[in-house]
């Protein structure tokens, strides 16, 4: 084929850049419709939340309660009971679903998951420590549950540093870890009485039942922290999914980009875990529905509402799905999550690689 003249390569450069600005601008308003649209969600099945129950509540009488103009029999409910439960689980699932899309795409695994790879587990032996050896409880339990999760991700990390991190082996390590983590947990239960094992237990499952404000403050004021310190590392994440040598090649300093994500990702799980416990699942599913809706992006927002869509959504089930028994939320998104590993396992194996 005869090149053309320099008029035609010309317009066929120009040609190319208005290609790339279509498809550019495709994807933002795309992104934005889906952003848009989970947070209306979101909405809806939080106000659902505060409206059902023992008492039934009017949604518009919800709203004007919210406002200050509610009726008087409503707003010791609402404001006391159900508003702190629902917003816990807003920001705990917003963490999780965080976390879980740094981890899966920084590291370019569907496994690569914190309540998967040991980051839970680690909150949980923190927790169960505190608890069963210490007699901990409230913040100072909280306080154990996320300093377990940020050893046992730092352990995570150096264990599987090989001059540089690779996903499928900091997965493998991950599992190895939270294997120990899980037994470590066991053993303690075993060894306590039998009412503070009890106790534990709930929370292991992760529970939102009995939260209230005084949980709720510090898992906000830690949020307000790791959420821009997340959105300012993740200047760095669409270079780095682009493999270590092309990212360094484009001028990103790659190990400290990465560790600087994963203790933010990390951070994120460890801090919605010491909140409410160890969620399963939520942070393994966000990801992947997220990309789903917006291919090609990290899509840390969409994945976060996805988040809260599902803890809130799991939490009303748990709630409401069995009559006179609340279920912890973590039983609900197991039920979820489960069949969503199990198929990621064996898709794994049919391609033969690890996720």
């Amino acid at each position: 084929m005869i090149d053309g003249g320099p008029a035609e390569r010309k317009a066929r450069a120009e040609a190319a850049v208005r290609d790339v600005a279509r498809a550019r601008g495709a994807g933002r308003r795309r992104s934005v419709v889906v952003t848009a649209g989970l947070a209306l969600c979101a909405l809806a099945v939080f106000c659902v939340s505060l409206s059902v129950g023992d008492m039934v509540v009017p949604v518009a009488d919800v709203v004007a309660t919210l406002f200050g103009n509610g009726p008087g029999g409503a707003e010791f409910v609402i404001m006391e009971l159900r508003l702190p439960r629902a917003l816990i689980a807003v920001l705990i699932g917003m963490a999780f679903g965080t976390a879980g899309a740094v981890f899966q795409t920084l590291l370019r695994n569907p496994l690569a998951s914190p309540d998967i790879i040991g980051i839970s587990a680690g909150a949980s032996a923190g927790a169960a420590i505190g608890s069963l050896g210490f007699q901990l409880s409230g913040l100072s339990l909280s306080l154990t549950a996320l300093a377990g999760a940020l050893i046992s991700g730092a352990a995570i990390y150096l264990l599987a540093w090989r001059n540089g991190v690779v996903g499928q082996r900091l997965v493998l390590v991950g599992l190895g870890v939270a294997a120990g983590l899980v037994s470590l947990v066991s053993y303690l239960m075993t060894r306590a009485e039998v009412t503070d094992a009890q106790q534990l237990l709930g929370w292991l499952k992760g529970s939102l039942n009995g939260r209230s404000w005084e949980q709720l403050g510090p898992l906000t004021i830690a949020l307000c922290v790791l959420g821009p310190l997340t959105v300012l590392a993740s200047r760095f994440l669409p270079a780095l999914q682009l493999g270590d040598d092309t990212a360094a090649g484009l001028g990103t300093r790659v190990e400290p980009s990465r560790l600087a994500l994963l203790a933010c990702a990390t951070a994120l799980a460890g801090v919605a875990t010491a909140a409410a416990g160890p969620v399963d699942f939520v942070a393994l599913l966000s990801a992947p529905i997220a990309r789903r809706l917006v291919p090609g992006r990290p899509a840390l927002l969409p994945a976060a509402l996805t988040g809260a869509v599902m803890v809130l959504a799991a939490d009303l089930a748990a709630q409401h799905a069995l009559p006179s028994t609340q279920l912890p939320v973590g039983v609900v998104t197991s039920i979820i999550g489960a069949p969503y590993l199990l198929f990621l396992l064996a898709r794994a194996n049919r391609v033969g690689r690890g996720g």
